[in-house]
């Protein structure tokens, strides 16, 4: 399975819904209710391994979860990477298409020191891996400048800023994660191809509308699943609650 093939299920209006796993078994799962990419979650690949999200997991052992997945499934794979795990650019790109992934995700979260990475440092990383990966990875570049801003209102211009210059340094696609009622302006500034994480408050519907190509549900369904087996390990333990 080709980057061609996923870049191409990037249409605005039209978008491709990833509904995130986290091992082959749920992939294989996604593949057989139709949908035609599977991609992961950093969150819940790193929680199923043990670890905690944001970089707390073992390189060595994410990339072993993904080609586990790329193994098990014959659609196109696009993988979290959270932002890069350190690599430099060429080592990142050679790793992700030796496990077979054809997309990644990308942050510009800074797990090192904090806050985000400088638009411009990030932009010219974005470019490096789009230089040693050439058209062989369609990359989505993550703008995470309305994660925990209060009024996101506040932050658009600097998201659009952002994913522009993202766009620029070769990224296929941007995605404002948690961006909720601005998305329609962002979607119409930026001009180009679109991630939104599905919200609670925002249906699919909702977010279709607003011309973005791609919805993500990012760890929804591991929590989901989560809470559902908990649930029934209490049942279990004590039948009198059921």
């Amino acid at each position: 399975m080709t980057a061609a093939l996923l870049r191409s299920l990037h249409v605005p209006g039209r978008p491709l819904v990833l509904p995130n796993v986290w091992d082959a078994g749920t992939a294989r799962l996604v593949v057989e209710a139709g949908f035609p990419v599977v991609a992961t979650s950093s969150l819940a690949v790193a929680e199923s391994l043990g670890h905690a999200d944001h970089q707390a997991a073992d390189v060595d052992e994410m990339f072993a979860a993904a080609r586990r997945i790329t193994r098990a499934v014959d659609v196109p794979v696009t993988v979290d990477a959270e932002a890069g795990y350190g690599l430099p650019p060429a080592e990142l790109a050679a790793r992700l298409l030796d496990v077979g992934a054809v997309g990644c995700n990308l942050e510009d979260t800074d797990h090192v020191g904090g806050g985000l990475v400088p638009a411009d440092r990030q932009a010219d990383y974005l470019a490096a891996v789009r230089a040693a990966a050439g058209q062989d990875l369609v990359i989505n570049a993550r703008v995470d400048v309305f994660l925990s801003a209060k009024d996101q209102d506040s932050v658009l211009e600097e998201g659009i800023s952002r994913a522009r210059a993202y766009l620029a340094a070769g990224a296929d696609c941007v995605y404002p994660i948690l961006l909720g009622t601005g998305m329609k302006a962002f979607v119409d500034e930026v001009g180009a191809p679109v991630n939104a994480m599905k919200r609670q408050d925002l249906s699919i519907q909702d977010l279709t509308a607003t011309g973005v190509a791609r919805i993500s549900l990012a760890a929804v369904l591991w929590r989901r699943l989560q809470a559902t087996l908990l649930e029934e390990l209490r049942v279990v333990r004590d039948p009198q609650a059921e």
